[in-house]
């Protein structure tokens, strides 16, 4: 699929590719190989371009600098991405990403510069982690997690129909109907970055091989002048995520308090009761379920219910801390990552993930342990 636009006398050739698909690495290259351009603007952000360039770059990861940088979850949904298409790509034996690295090495081969145009993926993932409310998080992750993991077959002729929509979110194409804000930033938002990043391109002749699903947003907005650091930029939260993460602990405390100076010590106890157990029972639960060690989920039990008070800390990450220091992640398990991240199974064997994965899940139930408490204690006033 291949669309030409001029701009003020550049000449553009867009190339829509599957990303796992032989036939669009045949026709990336033959493209590059008759229009000979100046640059090849690629869909990839450096981070991608590192990934799929560098198959070991995950031995250089530093598990519990992720953990204590709180980017678990981040790393986690980027990983259960790459799994969507590395399990795609093998079952029709190409390797996802494989036509940007032929549209680079082909660019190189007649002598043109190379342009990585797509927006880092931790700033997407970013964006659309923070449109969602925090009961669509929990669906998003669990959709990906349990929902993501389909063993049907895939022909050759469906994967060229996926020429019809980016890859990246057909990993959540179920979901994303019910959540408008997915499909804008990683789609719409993306649109629009691509256009800039292309017309941004030096020289007078520039192929631009993208994702299919993004050709149309592209030309729709390629005559438009596109603010990329608005598109880079985190929006702050929003003041009444601030308000309820320090009020929340703040009315707790207050509410116990109350219960110690009007009512009697017993009630107050039973707070602090109803409290403990509803945060660190479900934040246990979350680590084993992840596959925590038995330490890890006795860790779980008694941080969540402390760290839930605190805004500045959270439970996955003590639990996650706990269960790296316990396991010690091996270097088999770093050779064996990109297999074990396509199943649920796999995640939960290979101590990288599964470290993750407790990260995520103690959080989780740290969380609803927390909507679960409030109405436990204050019930007692």
């Amino acid at each position: 699929m291949i669309e030409e636009l001029q701009r003020n006398g550049r000449r553009f050739v867009l190339v829509g590719t599957a990303h796992i698909s032989q036939k669009s690495i045949e026709e990336v290259e033959r493209t590059i190989e008759e229009v000979r351009p100046d640059t090849v603007a690629v869909e990839l952000c450096a981070s991608r371009f590192e990934a799929i360039q560098n198959q070991d770059h995950w031995r250089q990861m530093d598990i519990v600098k992720v953990v204590k940088e709180g980017k678990a979850p981040l790393l986690m949904a980027n990983l259960l991405l790459s799994a969507y298409q590395r399990r795609m790509g093998e079952k029709l034996g190409v390797r996802p990403g494989a036509e940007m690295l032929h549209a680079v090495q082909k660019s190189k081969e007649v002598g043109a510069e190379t342009s990585l145009a797509d927006r880092e993926v931790s700033i997407t993932l970013k964006r659309t982690w923070g449109r969602l409310s925090m009961w669509k998080k929990v669906k998003l992750i669990s959709g990906m997690i349990f929902g993501g993991f389909n063993q049907e077959e895939i022909t050759q002729e469906e994967v060229e129909n996926l020429k019809e929509m980016d890859v990246l979110t057909e990993a959540i194409a179920s979901l994303a109907k019910e959540m408008p804000e997915i499909k804008e930033v990683l789609i719409d938002e993306r649109d629009r970055y691509l256009a800039q990043k292309i017309k941004d391109s030096p020289g007078q002749t520039v192929v631009a091989v993208v994702g299919a699903g993004h050709l149309a947003g592209i030309c729709k907005h390629f005559d438009e002048d596109i603010d990329l650091d608005a598109l880079n930029s985190l929006p702050p939260p929003s003041p009444w995520v601030k308000l309820l993460k320090w009020g929340i602990p703040l009315g707790i405390l207050g509410v116990i308090l109350y219960g110690f100076t009007f009512m009697s010590g017993e009630v107050s106890l039973e707070m602090i009761k109803r409290w403990v157990l509803a945060n660190g029972i479900l934040a246990a639960l979350g680590a084993a379920l992840a596959g925590g060690h038995i330490l890890t989920v006795i860790t779980a039990f008694v941080a969540a219910p402390i760290t839930s008070l605190n805004p500045t800390i959270a439970a996955g990450w003590v639990s996650g801390l706990t269960e790296a220091w316990v396991r010690k992640p091996k270097v088999e398990d770093f050779e064996k990552l990109g297999q074990d991240i396509t199943s649920f199974a796999g995640i939960r064997k290979n101590e990288i993930t599964k470290i993750l994965l407790v990260v995520v899940f103690s959080n989780l139930g740290s969380s609803l342990g927390t909507f679960v408490g409030i109405p436990l204690i204050t019930s007692l006033l």
